[in-house]
């Protein structure tokens, strides 16, 4: 159990996110996809999972985790009635909402869900190939 001292130990400790993982089905319907988004492969298959590594110019690293038993089935923290816990998306901040969602539209990656106004911004999201969520999110910086 955690006491007072130890959270503030660990408040100071966390940095950032070093990578986000996500299992997929298929390397190479997967990597397409991301590769469209601006990822660039760095390695894999490597490591008992396996896992193939992608880096984006942001400084986002991806592992995608290629032991899906299939690229067909439903998302199942999305996608069920019955709601599972777990890590439902991952959202990336972008300069220009309607710029990205203009890219996504010329690269042919569906929007799952139009441009949505928040008190904190704008987003969209949009599925990869196995059905995982990606949010793209433009901050409101006007006060």
């Amino acid at each position: 159990m955690f006491t007072i001292g130890t959270m503030a130990e660990m408040k100071n400790l966390i940095t950032g996110v070093a990578h986000i993982g996500i299992r997929v089905f298929d390397l190479d319907r997967a990597r397409r996809f991301y590769e469209d988004l601006g990822f660039e492969f760095i390695v894999g298959p490597v490591g008992p999972e396996p896992v193939a590594i992608l880096t984006h110019p942001s400084g986002t690293i991806i592992n995608l985790i290629l032991n899906a038993s299939s690229g067909e089935t439903p998302n199942i923290l999305m996608d069920v009635e019955d709601k599972h816990p777990g890590y439902t998306h991952v959202a990336l901040a972008v300069r220009d909402i309607k710029e990205v969602e203009d890219t996504l539209n010329q690269k042919g990656i569906s929007i799952t869900e139009e441009p949505i106004k928040f008190p904190g911004g704008t987003s969209l999201f949009v599925r990869d190939p196995d059905r995982n969520v990606i949010e793209f999110h433009e901050e409101n910086t006007k006060i």
